[in-house]
């Protein structure tokens, strides 16, 4: 008789799933087909938040538009709740679309604004999606000198050869690049003499309390050193306090990102501050 600790041993062997392990997958499935639905139905927006000058006259330097989509009900939902399901599925490039979409629209509607949106490096080679940013290219030609696509440091390094030829073919619209989450994954150093990122966003596990933090002093500092040396705008995201902008600043960080100078939000906020002028 087959004991029921060697039937256990075997049921392990034969890869069976514990129940954590089946309500992360079920979560996973739910998360995906809601993401669907609202890519079906074009039930999502961006979300928007300031990236600020760090020296005077220290204005919004530019804003980065986040995807968020609509559940069953009408509820905005982050992509930090949805993303790490979709990054590598189709229907995370359909996302990478609309984002880009609405960014896009946004920059033709306001022409005083510069905006920065996510990319994969995986819809570069998206026909859909190079058809959207073309579409917008050809209606103004202006618009490309107003937009940063941000990538982040995982997905470029993943295709390297695939962004820098992308970016190349790009250089003649005026479109800028960001680094994203600059310095969370293992960069080779020296790919930056052949990309052409414009600027890298310190990744925020950095940022956040950094003034008690001495190895991330350490790490941030590295980090600035690193870009400044590639001539990159610095970009320090997550950032909190007014002590922790302060020391940013102090050891040559350009920009700061963070819920100091405010959370994201769905009303886009230069048309919120042109609203209160208009009432002064």
């Amino acid at each position: 008789m087959v004991s029921k600790r060697k039937m256990r041993r075997a049921n392990m062997a034969e890869g069976s799933e514990d129940p954590l392990s089946a309500a992360v997958v079920a979560r996973d499935h739910s998360t995906l087909d809601m993401v669907a639905e609202a890519v079906k139905h074009d039930q999502s927006m961006l979300a928007f938040q300031p990236v600020m000058q760090a020296m005077p006259p220290h204005g919004v330097a530019f804003y980065e538009g986040y995807i968020r989509v609509l559940d069953a009900t009408g509820r905005v939902i982050p992509a930090r709740d949805f993303m790490h399901v979709v990054h590598d599925k189709e229907i995370g490039r359909e996302l990478d679309c609309l984002a880009l979409q609405h960014g896009l629209r946004a920059l033709m509607k306001s022409p005083q604004i510069r905006l920065s949106i996510n990319m994969s490096a995986r819809s570069i080679g998206y026909s859909r999606w190079s058809k959207v940013l073309d579409t917008f290219l050809k209606k103004d030609k202006t618009i490309g000198e107003r937009l940063v696509l941000e990538i982040t440091e995982a997905s470029a390094m993943n295709a390297p050869e695939l962004v820098i030829d992308f970016m190349d073919r790009m250089q003649k619209h005026g479109i800028a690049f960001a680094l994203d989450n600059f310095g969370a994954d293992t960069t080779a150093i020296g790919h930056f003499r052949e990309f052409f990122f414009d600027a890298v966003k310190i990744d925020g596990q950095f940022i956040r309390g950094i003034c008690d933090n001495h190895d991330n002093q350490a790490v941030v500092r590295a980090l600035v050193g690193i870009a400044k040396q590639f001539d990159m705008l610095v970009v320090a995201e997550s950032v909190e306090t007014q002590q922790e902008a302060e020391f940013l600043i102090s050891i040559g960080v350009d920009c700061l990102q963070g819920f100091l100078y405010g959370a994201p939000t769905v009303s886009p906020p230069w048309l919120e501050e042109m609203k209160k002028r208009n009432r002064a």
